[in-house]
């Protein structure tokens, strides 16, 4: 029974996408970037506290994932550009719905 246990967690869609979205950051750079294209220092600045390291880190987990692209433009000095892809911006209703929930219980206590 502990084989089959195992089975349903690997192919859990809830699982799966906290493996995408999960952690302290990945929300807050999907919520930085549901309005547009930003560069990389752009991202630093508005997500408070986050280190340059744990930025890049984030960034390659979501764009392997397939939720955020990279654009890289071929000038001097380089320039960068991050955006969300078709399916990283599928997950704003999620967001949304996190906030939501977020404005109505977070206040109550």
């Amino acid at each position: 029974m502990q084989v089959k246990a195992s089975i349903d967690r690997a192919n859990c869609p809830v699982e799966r996408t906290l493996e995408v979205i999960g952690g302290r950051w990945k929300v807050l750079i999907l919520r930085e970037l549901f309005p547009g294209v930003k560069r990389f220092n752009e991202l630093q600045r508005a997500v408070s506290g986050i280190t340059q390291k744990m930025l890049t880190q984030q960034l390659r987990e979501m764009e392997s994932d397939g939720i955020v692209h990279r654009e890289i433009y071929l000038q001097v000095p380089p320039k960068v550009e991050y955006s969300l892809t078709p399916v990283g911006a599928s997950l704003k209703p999620i967001i949304d719905a996190m906030h939501e929930w977020g404005i109505k219980h977070i206040s109550e206590h």
